[in-house]
């Protein structure tokens, strides 16, 4: 393994340790200006363990990538695909998207719920 690809090894076994579908779990690695582009893809069932509790999960590790990033003088940023037919996705399909409405009709909608 080259120091090169620590990022990714490291973002493997973190990733397969907390989710209950270790055999979806994908990454994709990609170099641009920008520097190492880290794309997870995970099981559905498995996003909000990644995600955690209002991101907290994610936030962390994605810190320590930047560690690991650091240490091979590489700026590594992680990308987290949203997986076809998950909750998020179609809570956000279902829901009427806020800058459509005025704050009236927010209003509205609040005062009859």
């Amino acid at each position: 393994m080259t120091d090169m690809e620590q990022d990714q090894q490291f973002l493997e076994y973190v990733v397969k340790s907390l989710v209950d579908n270790p055999q979806d779990v994908k990454i994709n690695r990609t170099l641009d200006e920008m520097g190492v582009l880290l794309t997870l893809t995970v099981n559905k069932d498995d996003m909000g363990k990644v995600i955690g509790r209002s991101g907290a999960t994610a936030k962390a590790i994605r810190t320590i990538l930047r560690v690991v990033g650091m240490k091979n003088d590489a700026r590594v940023n992680l990308k987290i695909e949203e997986p076809e037919g998950s909750e998020r996705s179609m809570e956000t399909a279902e829901r009427p998207v806020a800058r459509d409405r005025s704050v009236d009709d927010v209003i509205n909608e609040l005062k009859s719920e």
